[in-house]
């Protein structure tokens, strides 16, 4: 049995959303027991030139729903970025989980060679949707998840292998 486009991607990228979810919550209960501003850990950063924990949020949800939209055809939602406290970081990644969840294996399934065109930075990037899966928004989508959660671990958040990967 062969692994389809949906199998390879929504249930995947809705599972550490959903742990990302449940991370954030114990950054909120930590910055309240530590009585440390939720802002400050919002904004943490891994290194100076690094984005924001916020940011790393709004990747890991634009991914996901361009990710989505994208291999089903559809239209990508558009939610701004002005997320600044944790219940609008979670109320971003509900959306975007709802968002996915709207979507159905017939509209994503045999989009392996859909043609995606990205516009970055004023440039063109095109890929057959195998390829934007496998080698563009897996690779990005992980690797903001796990910068998000290296800015709570290194804030002090006690967190690990098991929340990063959510229950079984």
């Amino acid at each position: 049995m062969s692994l389809s486009m949906y199998q390879a991607s929504i249930p995947v990228l809705i599972r550490m959303m959903s742990n990302l979810s449940v991370i954030l919550d114990k950054a909120a209960a930590y910055a309240e027991t530590k009585k440390i501003q939720p802002s400050v850990l919002v904004n943490a950063r891994l290194a100076p030139d690094m984005r924001p924990l916020s940011f790393q949020i709004q990747s890991v949800s634009d991914l996901a729903k361009g990710c989505g939209a994208r291999l089903a055809g559809v239209e990508v939602p558009s939610f701004p970025d002005t997320e600044t406290t944790f219940p609008e970081l979670q109320a971003r990644l509900a959306k975007t989980i709802t968002f996915l969840q709207s979507l159905t294996p017939a509209q994503i399934d045999s989009s392996e060679e859909r043609n995606i065109v990205l516009k970055m930075g004023g440039r063109e990037a095109q890929f057959t949707g195998q390829a934007y899966l496998l080698t563009f928004v897996l690779p990005n989508f992980y690797f903001h998840v796990t910068t998000a959660y290296a800015i709570l671990r290194h804030n002090g958040l006690e967190i690990g292998k098991a929340d990063y990967l959510g229950a079984r």
